[in-house]
């Protein structure tokens, strides 16, 4: 039934809800039965003389409460009758939620089982693995960490390589084994928000550099080294979040270059560093001598495995990094190392890898068909882009209009150091969302970019 057009009564409440209880009627009286064909939602909007955004979030509203289904190039259909239990047992929607920078989980039946098996044979060592173990993890754990960095070209001795529970742990221990409170720190003028909380937490000075398409900008680099006495430069190479943008090799080089000549280390957030196919070296290959480097697992595995293999510049500078973890985290979970070295060491990791990159291209494409073009800057390979708003939107209008309909965005504010906020949002692409939600999502998404602000309200 693709003609289904109710009649909205007019007794003051926002009419995304009237839809989604004028659907729930419908199918409670059977005017409406299980896999129903609704009417498209830009159809629908016409007959009752809505607005477009009114009627998709009226979907949206009916897809929480389990009336209808959603399906790609197919449109939404009636669900099978809710039951009571999952009526009452209604969370918050967490499908939308395009604010997380996570990778895209897992869904081929194969590549679950291999992940299942990898937990399951954790077993036979559980009694050991509850134990306290030695910091920086034990030596086995330590070789598989070695041999997922050597991806990346890098072959750092094993008393330089350390295991932390999380990329932020890590960050957070080189910040303060680098700087003191009232010390500097470089970044460029757009960066990573956990960063930016360390560098507040410590008492730091996060002071943002210009950039370009290719990061960090050398001359104001130099520039900045001469005004200012720098401890160090936090950078996030590799499909920069938020902007997406990868460093070239050369402007590594002379990055690395600058950072030498002025005594200024080079702090390596490597979290995407595993995604792109040829990635450019990293610093820590191209400047070992001077780079810490972060390689967190959260982003190519999964955000739940709370890991990072640390590379320091060399033993000795590695001693108060050590002791500055410990003190905050005792030790990484031996239980989290284990698994990674597991999935490492069984090609698990690496299969798991291999989808997210699949799933990340395909949600990248799905991206560019709905999205005005040009108005957005992605790598095809990224979680997330960095969308511009045309001139009618401000950030904080684009914001809440997206919230009210439970799409979760983050506005340039988490992320300018320095700068002015852009009128720009991150959109996330990863996560639990499916690919169909996505759609939805994206497409909303779009229909807001092309209209003007006032014409999104939905309350009559």
């Amino acid at each position: 039934m693709t003609d289904w057009t109710p009649t909205l009564p007019d007794n003051g409440k926002p009419r995304y809800l009237a839809i989604a209880d004028a659907l729930a009627e419908s199918i409670a009286q059977g005017n409406l039965t299980q896999g129903a064909r609704l009417p498209a939602q830009r159809h629908l909007a016409e007959r009752l003389g809505l607005d477009f955004t009114t009627v998709a979030r009226g979907y949206v509203e009916a897809r929480k409460r389990g009336l209808i289904d959603s399906r790609v190039g197919q449109g939404s259909f009636v669900s099978a009758a809710p039951k009571r239990e999952r009526m009452t047992a209604y969370r918050p929607d967490y499908q939308a939620d395009l604010s997380m920078n996570l990778p895209p989980e897992p869904t081929h039946p194969a590549l679950l089982a291999r992940m299942r098996a990898g937990l399951a044979e954790m077993g036979d060592d559980l009694v050991h693995l509850l134990r306290y173990q030695r910091f920086g993890g034990a030596n086995s754990d330590k070789v598989a960490a070695m041999s997922w960095l050597s991806r990346r070209g890098l072959v750092p001795s094993q008393e330089r390589v350390f295991i932390t529970p999380g990329a932020h742990a890590a960050l957070l221990g080189i910040f303060g084994t680098l700087a003191e409170r009232g010390d500097t720190i470089f970044c460029e003028t757009l960066t990573y928000p956990g960063a930016r909380s360390i560098a507040a937490q410590l008492g730091l000075q996060l002071v943002g550099l210009a950039m370009d398409k290719d990061g960090l900008i050398p001359a104001a680099f130099e520039e900045a080294c001469h005004k200012t006495t720098a401890r160090a430069v936090y950078l996030n190479p590799t499909l920069q979040n938020p902007t997406t943008y990868t460093m070239p090799e050369a402007r590594r080089s002379e990055i690395a270059d600058i950072a030498r000549r002025h005594h200024v280390a080079v702090i390596e957030d490597d979290a995407y560093g595993f995604i792109p196919r040829r990635p450019p070296s990293p610093f820590a290959l191209i400047a070992p001598d001077i780079t810490w480097h972060v390689a967190g697992l959260s982003k190519c595995i999964g955000a739940g495995l709370r890991l990072a293999y640390v590379a320091a510049p060399n033993a000795p500078s590695a001693w108060p990094f050590a002791a500055a973890v410990r003190v905050a985290s005792v030790m990484a979970s031996p239980i989290t190392a284990a698994l990674a070295t597991r999935w490492i060491e069984d090609g698990t990791a690496d299969a798991m890898l291999a989808f997210i990159r699949a799933e990340a291209g395909e949600r990248q494409q799905l991206a560019s068909e709905i999205l005005p073009a040009g108005g957005f800057i992605a790598d095809p390979l990224s979680f997330n882009l960095w969308l511009t708003l045309p001139p009618a939107w401000n950030r904080s209008a684009f914001i809440g209009h997206m919230r009210s309909t439970g799409i979760g965005v983050v506005a340039s504010d988490a992320f300018a150091v320095g700068i002015a906020p852009p009128e720009a949002v991150r959109v996330c692409l990863g996560g639990p969302i499916q690919q169909d939600s996505l759609k939805n999502a994206l497409e909303y998404i779009a229909h807001a970019l092309e209209s003007p602000p006032e014409s999104a309200s939905t309350l009559f």
